[in-house]
């Protein structure tokens, strides 16, 4: 009696877990199925009451527009100056970050936690705070509605982000062994290039790829610092198929479906080192 009571607890624990593992992946994975459906579905469809959720004709129209049509022009643009504003500017944090992170880790001093804090609280300032600022600041280097301006802007908040990231990732790694490097004779910068690097290598690619995701998604800086094709990133030329009177929901599903694929491939690609990163991060020791 005991047995088989200890057993039907086990199974409705079972269930429970399940239950709700398959309602997290499934509010994970609806919003994305929704976007391929709509991107692929006529707008007959879209507009159909009751909703047409398996549409009845496959439109591929939208993306060949987006690709080879006029109507995909801006978004050609956007889609490199995407690529290029996400390069530049977590290529530039990453580097500022990753001496600020070491130097933090390594040298403690009286101030350190407040310097901590206070590039933390630069991150989680609302943007809008700073937006004033930042527009006098660009316009008068010219640097507004350019991809070298955005990436600057990107940087303001990429940079305390992965300095505390990186950090996190730089206490893992044993003192003992870079006072071992010390005694050999080796100097800073080739402790960091020669030993930091490669034992924190996991945790790096991960504070890289949320990097790029933060600067590849933002939508708020590059709305106001960018109005021509010559800087505007996806999520504007995404925005910019909504006209006044209407909105083009099919076109917007196709854009968002094509801006979308680059981070999911390399989140793929990297999810060991994503994984690894993020585990030994939290972990200190």
């Amino acid at each position: 009696m005991r047995r088989s009571s200890y057993y039907r607890h086990k199974i409705l624990k079972l269930i429970f877990i399940y239950f709700f593992v398959i309602l997290l992946i499934a509010s994970i994975i609806a919003p994305f199925f929704w976007l391929i459906v709509s991107s692929l579905a006529s707008l007959k469809d879209l507009v159909a009451k009751p909703l047409h959720w398996i549409p009845r004709h496959l439109n591929l129209e939208r993306y060949r527009e987006i690709f080879l049509g006029q109507i995909g022009i801006s978004f050609r643009y956007a889609l490199r100056n995407s690529i290029l504003v996400a390069l530049l500017s977590t290529s530039v944090s990453f580097v500022l970050s990753l001496l600020a992170a070491y130097s933090l880790s390594r040298f403690p001093g009286k101030y350190r936690s407040n310097i901590l804090y206070v590039m933390l609280a630069t991150y989680m300032m609302p943007p809008v705070a700073i937006l004033l600022s930042l527009y006098i600041m660009l316009r008068q280097i010219h640097l507004v509605n350019t991809i070298w301006g955005l990436s600057i802007v990107y940087c303001s908040f990429l940079t305390p982000f992965l300095t505390w990231i990186l950090k996190g990732f730089i206490d893992t790694i044993p003192k003992e062994i870079e006072e071992a490097a010390t005694i050999d004779g080796a100097n800073r910068i080739l402790i960091l290039l020669r030993i930091v690097i490669p034992v924190a290598i996991p945790g790096i690619i991960a504070a890289v790829l949320l990097g790029v995701l933060m600067s590849w998604d933002e939508f708020f800086y590059a709305l106001i610092f960018t109005s021509t094709n010559k800087a505007i990133t996806l999520p504007v030329a995404i925005a910019q198929f909504t006209k006044r009177h209407s909105i083009d929901y099919g076109m917007m599903a196709a854009g968002g479906v094509v801006a979308a694929l680059p981070p999911i491939i390399l989140a793929v690609l990297l999810q060991r080192y994503l994984i690894q990163g993020l585990t030994s991060g939290s972990v200190k020791g």
